[in-house]
């Protein structure tokens, strides 16, 4: 079974790479990318972490709720790890 997860709600000011229609949502994460410098930090010049990345994967009910025309299609998007919540099922 694959891992749950909720994308963070906040909203920081600034360059960020995390949709905002996809935050607060909850996902399955479909697979590990791996380690990449943290793009909210290279985009202030500063020293970028490596951070996990995951490729999530979002049913199109989820992301738009009952306005999606089809709620069983789904939308990946690549989200680094500290974006991403872990859900107990």
């Amino acid at each position: 079974m694959a891992e749950r997860v909720r994308v963070r709600s906040m909203m920081p000011p600034g360059h960020v790479r995390t949709p905002a229609y996809l935050r607060g949502k909850v996902g399955e994460i479909e697979r590990s990318l791996g380690a990449f410098p943290n793009p909210e930090e290279l985009a202030y010049r500063q020293k970028a972490t490596a951070r996990p990345l995951y490729r999530v994967r979002f049913t199109m009910a989820e992301v738009w709720g009952a306005e999606a025309e089809n709620p069983d299609d789904t939308l990946d998007a690549e989200i680094f790890a500290h974006w991403l919540i872990p859900l107990d099922d």
